[in-house]
């Protein structure tokens, strides 16, 4: 027997090896990728005058507090995430046909062969399904998660993004939120509940033993995905 082509040893030696790794980080969850600048529109302001004292951008400020409003300084979200959703859908639909036709004459008499008639035609079908679905999801996420203010908008809104990685035990915890929050929903004490986050992107999982214990091998999840028949 001829041994098989480099190329197909390869592609097989891949294959395998992405399926292994399927196997190792399963239950891994993928970060969301750095949030890009967010290039405003905003109408042309007129230049500085020649001599003046002021200068755009942030600088020392007596009579403020503590609050996040520069690129930067440091925000803290308070994530207080629940949410539960529930749907039920149920189907039933039945159908019956019936169908025959007259027995046709020859001469006035039926056609037969052998005592039967063998024109004579009639159908009749039936179908039914019946189908059921219940879905039901809670999730409820609570902790805190300290963002850095990546860019200011012209109207004041923080472009803020910040991660919190954990190594506990045997496991790696991934903590991530992304979003766009507005100075004036900042609390004194420089923190601001998730819920007040605009295009919040958040992010929660993490890889290990105890993520793998609670994931679908690769075997089951390939039988559960469209590509199987049955």
């Amino acid at each position: 027997m001829s041994p098989l082509p480099l190329t197909l040893r390869l592609s097989l030696a891949s294959a395998l090896v992405a399926l292994l790794g399927g196997c190792v980080i399963a239950g891994d969850v993928r970060p969301y990728p750095a949030m890009a600048p967010i290039t405003p529109i905003v109408a042309p302001t007129a230049p500085a005058t020649a001599g003046a004292i002021y200068a755009a951008g942030p600088g020392l400020q007596l009579y403020s507090d503590r609050r996040a409003r520069d690129v930067g300084d440091l925000l803290t979200i308070t994530l207080t995430e629940n949410t539960t959703a529930q749907t039920t859908a149920n189907t039933t639909t039945a159908k019956e046909s019936e169908l025959s036709i007259g027995t046709p004459t020859l001469f006035g008499a039926p056609v037969t062969l052998g005592g039967k008639d063998i024109l004579a035609a009639s159908a009749a079908g039936s179908r039914d399904f019946t189908g059921k679905g219940t879905s039901a999801q809670s999730n409820r996420l609570v902790g805190n998660v300290t963002v850095t203010v990546i860019q200011r908008l012209p109207n004041g809104n923080l472009v803020v993004q910040g991660a919190k990685n954990l190594r506990l035990n045997q496991g790696d915890e991934l903590v991530q939120v992304q979003g766009i929050v507005r100075a004036a929903d900042i609390s004194q004490d420089n923190t601001i509940p998730s819920s007040r986050v605009a295009d919040a992107r958040i992010v929660y999982g993490g890889r290990g033993p105890v993520a793998q214990s609670n994931a679908m091998g690769w075997l089951s999840r390939f039988f559960n995905s469209a590509l199987t028949p049955f």
